[in-house]
């Protein structure tokens, strides 16, 4: 069904208060009750280049972004070069009234690719050169303007405050646009002022400076703007118990719930966010008193892959995460592992690519290479999520299923799920088991030569802790027989080759389908799509607005790369007559990948490669034009600035 939604936009200079400002914003929305899905897009560099937030808000669920902009809050004139356009009939702009008269082409962080392309736009549409020229002509689309004294605000704030040196509270512009946001949408200043003070609880002072800041930017909102601004948000009433997180977040708890006691790491976007805040929260409460996760910043990625497997064939549950240039360093890593039958964890976020690429921004293009990385064969298995919810729920489980197979597990994800934001209610654990597979302990072992790697039906040898009483056993890196020594007889490399590669068949025999796929739309439509990882929530909205407009359409998630669900999947696109496959690279490369397993070729690609996630409204077009038989083969998405 169609998801009605308010969507507010705040952005400025990176470091100016963009994030904190969203997540004000989007938690003050959750303790209203409504839902929540924002998505975060900021430069490479650390301080002074363009970054906003896009924050969708809605009584209901929520799974994606759409194009269109209600509210703009604009911190600086490249805010609104940016998205003005974006903002749609009856919305309204926030803007700095000082930087009305400002030239645009002379805004200095904008690049010499973007000025090219507004300087045409400027010449088609006759716009003078400065922002309130442009803003001029936002008016003639019916959008509302409203102009605000940021810095005499702060003046005012700072008497308030005892406070001469106003440099010193410039950054409190960012909670200024909430509290004219959220009086320009008549929310409850209450649970505004709630937010303030929540985000900054740990700051003391500077959360009352801010609460009042926002109270004084509220009141001079409510008595500025008499514009009839229509819309609005409004609390409702829930029983139930809520969260508000990111993707980065939903995985760190994802892995606590799994029992993870150990991860590695080196800084890389967007993967180190994870494990910061795994430091943050290192001490765990439970019932049977504190326990705590060791959470290492290596030298390098080689460390940060090699000490997980150390730690994780002491016993201990580890993992590392990291990005695609760390990935790059761990393949030999990777290939020990998957050697040794290491039950290690690798948390895979992909971001755009090749080699540095665009560090901050998203992609899915290294698909192929997680599949293959690593010289030689060896078994592992890599299971992609869609949501934050499956984050934080395989998060868990992919531990279970390296200890129980004793062989590497990625789990994929991707830029647009770490740096997403969602409310949900509180996910249900109370049913989540942890497997550990087959371990002997010293009793076990007594009286009995140990053989770490003994041949057996399953190719899976039972296990023993480095450190175990009578569990003596080898790791070379090397070839090796059933205790571990180096061994380059045929035979024996025969044997080894199979055992470690017949894991593989056991995993499709015992995983569920619902871990391997999932299925959303109508089952028995004509078309299908097929996708993987974060375009899932805009192809799930998108095929609710066509359904609508009586336009079936089937939508075939893939979840498990390897093994590859090839029977299941073929069943489903048996007799489809279109297969359309979407995805965030150039190639299409799960849809290359279906081929070669299924023997069915996708009709038509919808592809996106330039650094920004898919919205709802994109996927819904191009899925329309496919569906009403007028869309090239090939389709690439273009919205983001």
């Amino acid at each position: 069904m169609v998801i009605k939604s308010i969507n507010w936009m705040a952005g400025g200079p990176q470091g100016s208060g963009v994030d904190t400002a969203s997540n004000v914003f989007g938690r003050a929305c959750g303790y209203g009750g409504l839902y929540v899905f924002g998505r975060r897009e900021y430069h490479s560099n650390i301080k002074g280049l363009h970054s906003y937030f896009h924050q969708r808000i809605s009584t209901q669920p929520l799974l994606a972004n759409v194009n269109d902009v209600n509210l703009l809050a604009a911190f600086d004139a490249e805010t609104v070069v940016r998205h003005m356009n974006e903002v749609v009939a009856e919305g309204g702009i926030i803007v700095d009234s000082a930087q009305l008269n400002t030239k645009v082409l002379d805004i200095p962080t904008l690049p010499p690719e973007f000025k090219t392309e507004i300087g045409k736009f400027m010449k088609e549409n006759a716009l003078g050169e400065t922002v309130n020229d442009w803003l001029e002509y936002s008016k003639k689309r019916d959008v509302h303007v409203f102009p605000v004294p940021y810095m005499a605000l702060l003046i005012q704030i700072g008497k308030k405050l005892g406070v001469e040196q106003i440099s010193k509270i410039t950054r409190m512009i960012n909670v200024l646009t909430i509290g004219i946001s959220f009086s320009l949408l008549k929310y409850d200043r209450a649970l505004g002022e709630k937010a303030v003070l929540d985000t900054f609880s740990e700051k003391g002072k500077i959360a009352d400076m801010n609460a009042l800041a926002f109270n004084h930017a509220y009141d001079y909102a409510t008595e500025t703007f008499k514009d009839n601004f229509k819309h609005r948000l409004e609390k409702i009433s829930i029983t139930e118990e809520r969260i508000f997180l990111t993707g980065n977040q939903a995985v760190a708890m994802g892995k606590v719930l799994g029992g993870c006691r150990v991860q590695t790491y080196y800084p890389i976007t967007p993967a180190a966010d994870e494990s910061e805040y795994l430091e943050a929260h290192e001490i765990l409460k439970t019932s049977g008193g504190d326990e705590a996760i060791l959470v290492i910043q290596t030298e390098d990625e080689i460390a940060a892959i090699n000490s997980a497997s150390g730690a994780a064939l002491t016993g201990a549950r580890a993992a590392t995460s990291t990005s695609g240039p760390g990935f790059s360093l761990m393949v030999e890593g990777l290939s020990w592992a998957g050697n040794s039958e290491v039950p290690v964890v690798i948390t895979y976020y992909q971001r755009g690519a090749p080699a540095t690429g665009l560090p901050t921004r998203h992609g899915q293009a290294d698909l192929r290479f997680v599949m293959h990385a690593g010289h030689g064969e060896f078994p592992r298995i890599i299971l992609a999520s869609g949501d934050i919810k499956e984050c934080f729920y395989d998060a868990a489980k992919v531990f279970n299923l390296a200890e129980k197979y004793q062989v590497p597990v990625i789990h994929l994800l991707d830029k647009a799920m770490a740096n997403c934001s969602q409310t949900f209610p509180v996910f249900d654990y109370a049913n989540f088991k942890i497997d550990r597979g087959s371990i002997l302990t010293e009793k076990d072992l007594e009286g009995k030569e140990y053989r770490r790697f003994q041949f057996t039906e399953t190719g899976i040898s039972p296990r023993v802790m480095l450190g175990t009483k009578n569990g003596v056993h080898w790791y070379t890196g090397d070839e090796h027989n059933e205790e571990g020594h180096i061994s380059e007889e045929p035979s024996n490399r025969k044997m080894m080759m199979e055992k470690r590669m017949k894991k593989l068949e056991l995993v499709e025999k015992e995983v569920p389908i619902e871990d391997k796929l999932g299925f959303y739309g109508d089952q028995k439509a004509e078309s299908v799509v097929l996708s993987w990882g974060s375009p899932k929530g805009a192809i799930i909205e998108a095929i609710n607005l066509l359904q609508e407009e009586g336009l079936r359409l089937g939508f075939v998630q893939i979840r498990m790369i390897i093994p590859f669900p090839t029977g299941e999947i073929k069943r489903v696109l048996e007799g489809k007559k279109r297969v359309i496959d979407i995805e965030h690279n150039y190639n299409g490369q799960l849809g290359q990948v279906v081929k070669e397993q299924t023997g069915v070729t996708p009709n038509f690609h919808i592809l996106k490669y330039t650094g920004r996630p898919m919205t709802t409204t994109e996927v819904y077009d191009a899925l329309k034009l496919v569906l009403t038989d007028q869309a090239a083969e090939r389709q690439v998405l273009m919205f983001g600035s």
